[in-house]
């Protein structure tokens, strides 16, 4: 009720009143109703008793007014505009006839030679000047011309007098013709005399007649305006009527007096503004709240001197509610309506209520705001990875900006490593490793990260950790005499600041798992309220750090296990030279593998997989088929038949764990399997879903060859290919997973193409190679596992292979014989020469035999001493025990004795049996 004002000269519409009119018993029109009949509208848009009726008529006799003036004076005007063309008429007519050359001498011929020549000049002239009559008179005033030729040599009716002394004379006059306007000009000879006189004139009838034409125009030219200004007249009007609510006169006045007095007696300040930001209105409370002067009405609210936050907001012209401000030591509550939004005049109304005391409130709903804002950060930036580490310098970070000076934490030992502190009560603080520091200023005297210390009994942080209680203290100087480990270090602290402590322990799940101290300066120590928010921040960091811990421990678990499945070390070979990088992932190990397989006949097998996942299962899965793969070799096949193993296996696993209602199928492998052969330099390739390698040439250009692309172990339905390279002494082959090449940042073949622009370097060696290519390669953030393998080639010298055929005959294993010594004596082997000879006799005898087709030995000195014998047969020997009365069947039991391996490979022309001897 104390926006309206009872000082304004304007009502919004759509207001109540509080007057009512006599006789109506305090009842109104409500608008919106049924619309009245246009005889009960016009009706009580005349009511006099009204103010609206009042202007209503008052206008209408004000318009009336003016368009009766307006139209006589246009009439009036008509007149004189009339007249004066008539005038104008008469007298260019008159001076341009007696102006005309040779007037003076046809005057000298007089009467009547004079009219004889003249009277028809004058009629041609009058009839072409659009005037009534030219009269041509000598000095006596006789006319010589006359329209009416009976009037001609009577006397002119006019003056003449001042024409004859050479004046031009204009009147009004009766004449022959009637009511005349007329012009009298003198006619002078050629010595300036004047010989006779011309005059010309207008009836007054023709003039008043053009005016009466002209009358019927104006006067509805009057009458529409007037009907017009009556229209608009009524609508100002009617909108007064409904703004005023059709109160007369004394219901306005008491209805201003009424507002007037609750404006000004109410408890709540009422100040109304217009668009230019000067005060229109501000009653009592207004004043008192704003600190206004008396005469502050009329002018500018800048320059009143109020605070700028609040003067912005009060000619903003914005909407406001309920908008609390600190205004002279009291505290507003600022409402801010526009006036102009239903037709009233441009500016705004504001209210203002004294809320003061609300103000220690507020105070006490601002601390909380701003404990629940600490409370938020810190759980939105505490806990942000799994690292304990990085967990507990969040929770530093975060008390320093928001709640302390100064924060530290101390945690246990076995926290770091993911252990677990020994569970139940403490007598004394146990050894504890500072984790975290973080502070206003870096030359403080606390402990650093990495320091281990223990506290003393009496501190409050042993105190609190013994218990498991926060512990306040307000001020460390009034504490009591407790010191830690150094005596000084207490004064140091105090001295740079540190006064005020809360110490709190960090404990989730049962578990204590070390300690956070939060310091503060003497100007602002810690309060009793503010124990509780720095439990609640405690509590929450310690939870993460909890699961910090607990994911570190199954972390290393799941390393160890994953490391445990993997190669512990190559295997002696030299065929290849080797280097490898096995990296878990950050956030969980995967089902990535290698392995190094030595085979027959100094050949290599190097392996790289990946299986689909994280975790455990992938670890475990991992292992499986690693040992697979192992086992498959022994069998010596082909690259492409082993993935055809492996991929049966793969599905045997997942047949297995869909019998059993386990989602832990493998869900997808891949497989990379290459066989290099040292004596020959042939390396053949499979691979099965996987990556292809990358083959660094001896001249340092790197390129992936083209290997069929199979599906993935455990898909199905294809064979796999495999493809034979021949690759020079000296280049890399780089087998790796797709954690290398794999990141979020950009896809596959980005990958790829870096890790050939951080292999292209030939002089470096296979350690060097994967240093050079995790340094380029590996993300900051590692979310899969990476397995690298780096195999630099050899070729066995020449002269350390020897090989020969043999035909079938049984009479040629004499001269094998002979062969293999003279070589072995060539070579130095000579201790080696008997047990060779054995082995080799009966492997030839035996392919002599039970083989066909030529028969082929080849010996290869490397680590050992490999003896192979190969023949056409597809059939393998078995080692069995010979009965006593066998005949055979001891041949094969000997080659075992003697040799440390022996074995069959097949290859696409038949089998080789070989047997490989350790050297002394």
């Amino acid at each position: 009720m104390a926006r309206i004002s009872g000082r304004f000269p304007w009502f919004a519409p759509g207001r109540r009143s509080t007057g009512r009119r006599p006789g109506d018993n305090g009842r109104r029109a409500r608008n919106g109703g049924p619309p009245k009949p246009l005889n009960q509208r016009l009706r009580a848009l005349v009511d006099v008793h009204s103010v609206a009726g009042q202007m209503f008529l008052l206008q209408v006799l004000i318009v009336l007014l003016l368009v009766v003036a307006a139209v006589i004076t246009l009439l009036v005007q008509a007149r004189s505009d009339r007249f004066q063309g008539a005038r104008d008429r008469s007298l260019a007519s008159a001076e341009s006839f007696a102006h005309a050359p040779g007037l003076p001498t046809v005057l000298k011929k007089g009467h009547p030679g004079a009219s004889v020549v003249l009277q028809p000049l004058t009629e041609d002239a009058r009839k072409r000047g659009g005037v009534d009559f030219i009269v041509v008179m000598d000095r006596n005033g006789i006319r010589y011309t006359h329209p009416i030729p009976s009037r001609i040599g009577k006397k002119f009716v006019g003056t003449i007098k001042p024409s004859l002394a050479g004046r031009t004379t204009i009147e009004s006059v009766y004449g022959p013709l009637g009511h005349e306007v007329q012009a009298t000009v003198p006619v002078k000879d050629a010595k300036g005399h004047v010989v006779a006189l011309v005059s010309s004139g207008m009836r007054v009838s023709r003039v008043s007649s053009a005016v009466d034409r002209q009358l019927p125009v104006v006067v509805g030219a009057g009458g529409a305006a007037l009907a017009l200004t009556t229209a608009g007249t009524a609508l100002v009007s009617r909108r007064l009527r409904r703004q005023t609510r059709g109160l007369g006169p004394s219901e306005m006045t008491r209805m201003y007096e009424h507002h007037d007095a609750v404006l000004h007696a109410v408890r709540e300040g009422v100040l109304i503004l217009d668009a230019d930001g000067r005060v229109l209105l501000a009653n009592d409370e207004a004043q008192k709240l704003l600190g206004l002067p008396a005469d502050a009405e009329g002018q500018c609210l800048s320059g009143l001197g109020l605070d700028s936050r609040i003067t912005e907001l009060l000619t903003s012209g914005q909407a406001i509610s309920d908008e609390v401000l600190p205004v002279n030591e009291r505290l507003l509550a600022l409402n801010i309506r526009s006036t102009d939004r239903q037709g009233g005049p441009p500016g705004s109304v504001a209210t203002l209520r004294d809320s003061t005391d609300l103000l220690a409130l507020a105070g006490k709903a601002e601390v909380t705001q701003s404990r629940l804002r600490l409370l938020y950060e810190a759980s939105v930036a505490i806990g942000t990875t799994l690292d304990v580490r990085r967990t507990a310098e969040e929770l530093t970070q975060v008390a320093v900006r928001w709640f302390a000076d100064y924060a530290t934490v101390d945690l246990a030992e076995p926290v770091l490593s993911g252990g677990e502190p020994p569970v139940g009560s403490y007598r004394e603080a146990p050894e504890l490793r500072r984790v975290a520091v973080a502070g206003i200023r870096d030359d403080h005297p606390l402990y650093r990260p990495g320091e281990v210390h223990t506290y003393l009994s009496l501190t409050p942080m042993a105190t609190g950790f013994v218990s498991g209680q926060s512990v306040l203290v307000p001020d460390v100087r009034a504490a009591g005499d407790w010191y830690p480990d150094d005596p000084g270090r207490l004064e140091l602290v105090m001295s740079h600041g540190c006064e005020s402590l809360i110490t709190v322990p960090l404990q989730a799940r049962g578990v204590r798992m070390g300690i956070v101290n939060f310091w503060r300066s003497r100007e602002r120590p810690f309060e009793e309220g503010e124990l509780s928010l720095a439990e609640e921040m405690a509590a929450r960091a310690a939870v993460c750090i909890d699961n910090a811990r607990r994911f570190t421990r199954e972390h290393a678990m799941a390393v160890t296990l994953q490391e445990s499945l993997l190669p512990r070390g190559l295997p002696e070979q030299s065929a290849l030279d080797l280097a490898h990088r096995y990296l878990p992932a950050q956030t969980g190990v995967g089902g990535d593998w290698f392995d190094v397989i030595p085979l027959p006949g100094a050949r290599v097998a190097l392996v790289v997989g990946d299986v689909v996942g994280h975790g455990l299962h992938a670890a475990a899965t991992m292992g499986r088929l690693r040992t697979a793969v192992q086992n498959f070799s022994t069998l010596d096949l082909p690259p492409d038949e082993l993935l055809g193993f492996l991929d049966e296996l793969v599905n045997r696993i997942d047949e297995e764990a869909t019998a059993a209602n386990d989602e832990a199928t493998v869900s997808g492998a891949t497989c990379l399997y290459a066989i290099y052969d040292p004596a020959s330099g042939r390396c053949t390739l499979a691979r099965a879903g996987h990556l292809p390698p990358a083959l660094v040439h001896p001249d340092g250009t790197v390129t992936y060859p083209d290997l069929p692309a199979s599906p993935p172990l455990g898909i199905g339905g294809l064979p796999f290919e495999s493809v034979e390279l021949q690759l020079p002494e000296g280049s890399n082959l780089v087998l790796y997973t797709d954690g290398l090449v794999e990141d979020r940042n950009h896809d596959i073949d980005t990958g790829m193409h870096q890790l050939a622009t951080a292999l292209a370097h030939r002089e470096r060696t296979p350690q060097e190679t994967c240093e050079a290519v995790l340094g380029a390669l590996l993300p900051d953030r590692q979310r899969d596992d990476i397995a690298l393998l780096v195999a630099r080639t050899r070729l066995l010298p020449p002269d350390r292979i020897a090989e020969w055929e043999v035909p079938a005959d049984p009479a040629a294993v004499a001269e094998a014989r002979a062969n293999l010594t003279r070589q072995l004596m060539e070579w130095g082997l000579e201790e080696e020469v008997f047990t060779t000879e054995l082995i080799l006799s009966e492997l030839v005898t035996n392919a002599i035999v039970y083989a066909s087709g030529p028969i082929g030995v080849r010996l290869l000195y490397d680590r050992t001493l490999i003896c192979e014998v190969s023949d056409s047969s597809s059939t393998a020997p078995h080692l069995r025990f010979a009965a006593g009365e066998d005949e055979g069947g001891r041949g094969l039991f000997l080659v075992a004795r003697m040799a440390g391996r022996w074995g069959t490979r097949y290859t696409s022309e038949g089998k080789i049996i070989w047997a490989e001897l350790t050297l002394r």
